[in-house]
């Protein structure tokens, strides 16, 4: 079975001086690669039109399958557009299907009237095949030419996914005879790559051909993916058995830091603990100012086992919303063991909690002192039997040593709660 070879083509200006992330791309080779469809090549263009002439000339020369994001708004630097009508030899027609869902969007949702820049989002080259944009205004577009598929789509991020989840990849999927393709992924915490790797050596090298596995840090976590590919599409029962018992020997050895045997974040493999355990969760913040709670309840569902938060940023709010008291950060400071384990205490009372959270540290540029340099954190969590608190040293700029707080606390909240005598 030959190998179905995609380029993406991300368009924007903004892209190439840092000013927006390309989240798409990546988006899109992890949807892609399983459906089997290797990405050979992610490619950013600014909005040059020779530019982005040149890049659908080079990839099409490499790939079956050419996705575009970018370029479809309504001003006068979108010219993703007007390119590919003049690319495909087309000429533009108002596709009235695209029409309809603007003037629904702007009567029904937005609330305003329209001016003739909005209705020229439902003008579409007449060389393409429309695909509908069930999430905003801009409407994607599918070429084909020579063998090849060309699909155009907003820049947007939650409008480019649907019309991948909905249309495309669907399409991509009875368009091509694609190899089978699985994966089976597991988190691991506490162990840094190396060591893991070198932890698991003998295993990996004794993979089959067939099997790969790929390390995925993140944070202080390492994610573990093993994939197999190819094999009969039609037998996929062999193919999973293989791959299932190899992720099982896999899960024996990292059993010790093991946090999930499932594609799921940190905050994910909480909410599930606490609500197996049917148990509720209050965090009081200092130094993460918040965000240990937004990862919480970025998770559908946290408003089960989630009751809220008590930012503690000042030492006023310490002592007054968590009953920290005076005497307490006079003598040991707010990074302090003594602090952090009070603010468990106000953060289980106060929010009528059964686990809480708290963080106190100094995450930078400024603030260290010679014994309490930048990067020093504590953190407590605990119930009411029990409070574990321990102190870290991290070494980053101050967004990581926030990140990197958060997901030690929540990596220290499941310890707990698997093993809260410890």
């Amino acid at each position: 079975m030959n190998k179905v070879v995609a380029s993406i083509i991300t368009i924007g200006d903004e892209l190439l001086i840092g000013q927006v992330i390309d989240t798409n791309s990546a988006w899109m080779a992890q949807e892609l690669n399983k459906y089997g469809i290797w990405v050979a090549r992610r490619v950013a263009v600014g909005d040059v039109w020779d530019d982005i002439w040149l890049a659908l000339d080079e990839e099409s020369r490499r790939s079956s399958i050419i996705l575009i994001t970018g370029g479809l708004g309504p001003t006068a630097d979108d010219i993703t557009k007007p390119l590919l009508n003049k690319y495909f030899g087309g000429k533009m027609i108002i596709d009235e299907k695209a029409l309809d869902n603007v003037k629904w969007i702007f009567e029904r949702v937005l609330k305003r009237p329209m001016i003739d820049r909005n209705l020229r989002q439902a003008e579409v080259p007449d060389s393409c095949t429309v695909i509908p944009n069930k999430r905003g205004t801009a409407p994607g577009m599918w070429f084909e030419r020579e063998g090849r598929i060309f699909v155009s789509m907003p820049g947007v991020p939650h409008e480019m996914k649907g019309m991948m989840t909905d249309d495309i990849l669907p399409t991509l999927r009875e368009r091509f005879q694609l190899p089978y393709i699985a994966h089976r992924t597991l988190l691991t915490a506490g162990i840094g790559e190396s060591f893991l790797a070198e932890h698991i050596k003998t295993f990996e090298e004794a993979l089959p051909a067939s099997i790969k596995l790929a390390y995925l840090p993140n944070y202080g976590m390492v994610r573990l993916r093993l994939t197999i590919r190819g094999g009969d599409p039609n037998d996929t029962a062999t193919a999973e058995t293989l791959l299932q018992q190899r992720f099982d020997t896999l899960k024996g050895l990292v059993a010790e830091w093991m946090v999930t045997d499932e594609d799921i974040s940190l905050q994910e493999a909480i909410g599930r603990l606490l609500k197996t355990h049917g148990k509720t969760l209050g965090t009081a913040e200092s130094c993460t100012g918040g965000y240990i709670a937004h990862l919480i309840t970025s998770i559908p569902g946290s408003s089960i086992y989630y009751k809220g938060s008590i930012v503690s940023y000042a030492n006023e709010v310490k002592m007054h919303s968590l009953g920290v008291s005076a005497g307490t950060i006079a003598a040991h400071g707010a990074v302090s063991e003594e602090t952090v384990r009070e603010m468990i205490h106000g953060a289980l009372t106060g929010l009528d909690t059964d686990y809480a959270i708290a963080t106190s540290g100094i995450m930078g540029p400024d603030g260290g002192t010679p014994d309490k340099p930048v990067g020093t954190v504590w953190i407590a969590v605990g119930n009411r039997q029990n409070i574990l608190a321990q102190k870290f040293s991290f070494r980053f700029d101050r967004l990581r040593n926030i990140e990197l707080t958060a997901t030690n606390a929540l990596n220290l909240l499941r310890k707990f709660i698997v093993s809260p005598a410890q």
